[in-house]
């Protein structure tokens, strides 16, 4: 097709493979199904077309065998599942495309271990055909121009020694390549950066591949556990079984932190590096990861918070700054790394598990208006599971 936008089956994130093999593992039969949502005020829908296209682009792409091996030399996965990958392709009828109540809607259904991969490069084809249509004149130059003008804002005074910062703009970038050029002015002029979701860019440029697991791993497991409230510690177990020494960053929103926490006891305190933030304040949950890590006997500073919700460069800067004496921080800064351009209006786009083994899912985190549930029932099964009011 003219003008692709993946051109590759790694131009995705690293915790979506890195759960597909863990899928792949544990739950080869489990079935699925997610949805995709806009938060923003816009109309999508004149995209259909366009999208259904794209995907059936992506249903040509394959591993290459080179693609095989750098995944094979990070030291993560098993034979089996980099053979899984070797035979992998996009099936098109697992997705269905349409307009609802005048919105762009998709639809995804099938096994687990084959929708995981959908989500990362779809919502970067939906966010580039849009930002085609709506700013067709934004070239990589006004992005960069951007970057350097915060670059040059940042403090001088030495906070870069402890300072990461880690690419996570893949999903709502502006362009394949404006995200390209910003992550690869980043790696040359910017110490601080350690690496990058995105699995191309790691391979192209020598950086660290970085993620873990995201919140369809939690929400699977609500239809995965015996009980609702078992639910977390099975996933967080499940998950040590697969890497139970390497990817131990803990997402800790599924439910909201408090609930998390109730379920992080010594053991796993000890047995994963660190937690992630994604919703909420970020400085009350880092206080209260600081408070539970203490309360365990463990020193902070030997475990790692990494925040990653809509992050600006100059608040990443605030919260390393609350941080510095108390524990290691790590920033996954996303869209306004990736898509900050000028009189650009950001589209706040997500596709989110809805389903599993036929039955529904849940993500309520400590933010509000980032609940997703299709199931009222549930939603309120699941709050009282976790003693939180309805």
């Amino acid at each position: 097709m003219h003008n692709p936008i993946i051109t590759s089956l790694l131009d995705t994130d690293a915790y979506k493979i890195n759960m597909q093999q863990a899928v792949f593992h544990h739950y080869p039969d489990v079935q699925v199904t997610a949805d995709f949502y806009c938060r923003s005020d816009e109309d999508l829908s004149y995209l259909c077309e366009q999208v259904v296209e794209h995907i059936n682009y992506l249903a040509t792409l394959r591993f290459q065998p080179d693609e095989l091996d750098y995944l094979n030399a990070l030291g993560l996965y098993h034979t089996d599942f980099l053979t899984f990958l070797s035979r992998f392709q996009f099936d098109p009828d697992q997705v269905a495309v349409g307009v609802e109540d005048g919105q762009l809607a998709i639809h995804i259904s099938g096994p687990w271990q084959e929708v995981i991969l959908w989500e990362v490069p779809l919502l970067a084809i939906i966010c580039e055909l849009r930002n085609r249509a709506c700013y067709p004149h934004h070239t990589v130059n006004d992005a960069l121009s951007r970057l350097d003008d915060k670059l040059a804002h940042l403090p001088k005074d030495g906070f870069a020694e402890g300072f990461q910062l880690v690419d996570f703009g893949t999903r709502r970038r502006f362009s394949r390549e404006v995200h390209h050029a910003v992550v690869t002015r980043l790696h040359t002029v910017y110490p601080p950066l350690q690496g990058t979701s995105n699995v191309w860019l790691a391979k192209q440029l020598g950086l660290t591949p970085v993620g873990t697991q995201a919140h369809e791993w939690f929400q699977a497991h609500q239809q995965l556990a015996g009980q609702l409230s078992d639910s977390q510690q099975l996933a967080l177990h499940v998950w040590l079984q697969e890497y139970p020494e390497t990817l131990g960053i803990a997402l800790t929103d599924c439910i909201n932190m408090d609930a998390f926490l109730h379920d992080f006891d010594r053991s796993l305190c000890h047995a994963f590096s660190g937690l992630r933030h994604d919703s909420g304040d970020p400085i009350t949950w880092g206080e209260k990861a600081l408070a539970h890590y203490q309360e365990h006997g463990i020193d902070p500073k030997d475990k790692t918070l990494v925040f990653s919700d809509s992050l600006t460069l100059a608040k990443a800067v605030q919260i390393y700054q609350h941080f510095a004496d108390k524990a290691t921080t790590s920033f996954g800064i996303g869209t306004q790394l990736t898509c900050d351009l000028p009189n650009v209006k950001t589209l706040n786009v997500v596709i989110k598990l809805t389903s599993c083994q036929g039955k529904p899912v849940a993500k309520i985190s400590d933010e509000p208006n980032k609940a997703i549930c299709k199931d009222d029932n549930h939603l309120s099964a699941l709050k009282a599971a976790f003693k939180l009011p309805d």
